[in-house]
């Protein structure tokens, strides 16, 4: 049987919630989708790219996986959505706008720290494409922040192995952003590339973008990394 607040879900959803779009839907379909901003963001319920984005319907195209991770455009982690969504979205859509948006309190993170039950060998795999984002510490809440921060960063970096990404980045037609959204606060802390480091939004001088040769996740806040350092 189906779950009946699903349903009611649903219902919410065509009765009240649709009508207030109907125009915009109908716009869509009749000219196209033309979102600027691909968000690659992370599985976790907890996320909500549109209301984090204050936006509606066509604003965003949105990838989303367990970790925000991106796999390797060669193919060698053989097929992916997100690798596809990131093409359609470069090439097709011709977004302007690439965010990867990670977050505190992330499994994905604190699963490289505590392997995942031995059946997922799927989720395993995955969680490999952050694996050089790992400190050789304990996995105390500050070392998980700024892991996850590194990851980011990694994310970022193995992005610009797209080739459509890269020239399109060099060409000054497509901007990349890392964003890191600390979930108890609501706060978004934004990558400022040329310094490697996160920022508050009224820290920064201009909206950031990552050049062709972003920070590396050893190069992120580097001062910090000899205060966590301690028996793995």
């Amino acid at each position: 049987m189906p779950d009946p607040e699903l349903l009611r879900r649903l219902a919410r959803f065509e009765k009240q919630v649709f009508p207030r779009y109907k125009t915009t839907f109908r716009r869509l379909v009749d000219e196209g989708q033309q979102p600027k901003t691909l968000f690659i963001g992370c599985s976790d319920s907890r996320i909500v790219p549109f209301a984090l984005m204050d936006c509606g319907p066509g604003d965003l195209f949105i990838a989303r996986n367990v970790g925000n991770l991106i796999p390797p455009w060669d193919m060698s982690a053989g097929f992916h959505g997100t690798a596809a969504a990131i093409e359609f979205a470069v090439l097709q859509l011709q977004v302007q706008n690439i965010i990867v948006c990670g977050h505190s309190h992330c499994g994905a993170i604190r699963g490289l720290y505590e392997p995942p039950p031995a059946e997922a060998t799927h989720l395993a795999a995955w969680l490999e494409l952050a694996r050089d984002a790992v400190l050789p510490v304990r996995a105390s809440p500050e070392a998980l922040r700024r892991v996850e921060q590194r990851s980011i960063v990694l994310q970022l970096e193995r992005l610009l192995s797209y080739p459509m990404v890269a020239s399109r980045v060099q060409q000054g037609e497509l901007f990349l952003h890392g964003w890191y959204y600390v979930i108890e606060s609501g706060q978004v802390l934004v990558l400022e590339a040329d310094k490697g480091r996160f920022v508050p939004l009224d820290e920064l001088a201009a909206a950031p973008a990552v050049p062709s040769s972003p920070a590396t996740p050893a190069e992120v806040d580097a001062s910090h990394w000899s205060s966590l350092a301690g028996p793995a």
